[in-house]
């Protein structure tokens, strides 16, 4: 993917990780369309805020309406209750899966037909680590991204025809606001939207961010005895 002269919309660009990414775009010479719940929180020279909830269907329509020149898609936007699948509430739980997989997917469709016609372009799906390891404290976050983990399989393979790449990010903690409570080692999301972009252009279909995305992704192949070790035979 050829960032510069691409036009790109970033969704949650007004904060964190998506802050980053838009802001990164605009040095790599792209126009950057940066979406928010709410427009007024987007500080960033440059670019163009865009009023988006991508939770809400009529919305993500409307901006696809009105973003035709849309070459490159980056699906950040997310939500983080931590709720789990056993105790939390079942509104938490919705709002995790409509978030980052029906609002990823609705993203998706809305601008696919957009990418096709500027020439392919790309998607970046911001994914997680936990895509593919599940904590019982935060099961309503892990299984989002797991649905969305399995939704950027299947894209990238019905998109590939049109010329579109689909890549995903996986990443660890970050120095955020979604992970402030978390008491381990985080990355800088400067870093990581350097590595994201670096991966993208470069045309990466996966790209682990951290060494911690890098050593679960390598414990799949030992199922669910390597990846949880807690567990005992019941």
């Amino acid at each position: 993917m050829k960032i510069e002269g691409s036009t790109a919309l970033v969704t949650g660009a007004n904060r964190g990780l998506g802050s980053h990414l838009a802001r990164q775009l605009l040095e790599r010479g792209a126009r950057v369309y940066a979406a928010a719940r709410d427009p007024r929180t987007v500080d960033l020279p440059g670019a163009t805020p865009v009023q988006l909830d991508i939770t809400d269907h009529a919305q993500v329509a409307r901006v696809a309406a009105e973003l035709g020149d849309v070459s490159l898609l980056i699906n950040n936007a997310g939500s983080s209750t931590g709720a789990s699948l056993l105790h939390g509430d079942l509104a938490d739980i919705d709002l995790e899966m409509r978030t980052h997989y029906f609002g990823t997917l609705a993203m998706s469709r809305a601008f696919a037909p957009h990418l096709a016609a500027n020439g392919g372009g790309a998607i970046l799906n911001v994914l997680s680590v936990l895509s593919w390891l599940a904590l019982p404290e935060a099961g309503a976050y892990c299984a989002a991204k797991s649905a969305e983990w399995s939704l950027t399989n299947a894209l990238r393979q019905q998109l590939a025809p049109q010329g579109t790449q689909v890549s995903a990010l996986h990443v660890g903690y970050m120095n955020t606001d979604l992970a402030r409570h978390v008491e381990a080692e985080k990355m800088e999301p400067s870093d990581v939207a350097r590595i994201a972009l670096d991966g993208l252009a470069a045309g990466d279909p996966e790209i682990l961010a951290d060494d911690v995305s890098r050593q679960v992704r390598a414990g799949l192949a030992g199922g669910v005895a390597a990846l949880y070790r807690n567990l005992g035979r019941v």
